[in-house]
């Protein structure tokens, strides 16, 4: 991996602290869900959170999950974020289309590193 590959997987320096979301999707539903967060999640999120540092699926270990990432400058700035997506009523109308396709959630909040050997990686 260069230099530039390593940039896509990093929180913008102004944003420290990452939300790392995992979900776990009923079988055989994964499209289905994709498809409904795409359509009715993304634009709220994009609009209230930002744009997610990455979004994935997983394809080997824990199967049927999607994990995304989203970067906060702190705690207020993440609760302030999360309080204008939960009063959105777009999101209201995600949380509806989607609950049956959720099996269970996981939420961590990770701090950076400010390792002097990444310091402009």
């Amino acid at each position: 991996m260069t230099g530039t590959d390593s940039a896509m997987f990093t929180a913008p320096a102004d944003r420290p602290l990452v939300n790392l979301r995992y979900y776990t999707i009923a079988p055989r539903k994964m499209a289905e869900f994709l498809e409904v967060f795409d359509r009715l999640a993304m634009p709220v999120l994009i609009r209230t959170l930002g744009a997610p540092i990455g979004f994935y699926t997983s394809t080997v270990g824990t199967l049927n999950q999607v994990v995304h990432l989203w970067a906060y400058r702190d705690m207020a700035d993440m609760e302030a974020r999360w309080q204008a997506r939960d009063s959105d009523p777009d999101f209201a109308e995600y949380l509806r289309a989607s609950g049956h396709l959720i099996v269970a959630q996981e939420d961590r909040l990770l701090r950076l590193a400010a390792l002097p050997s990444l310091a402009g990686a």
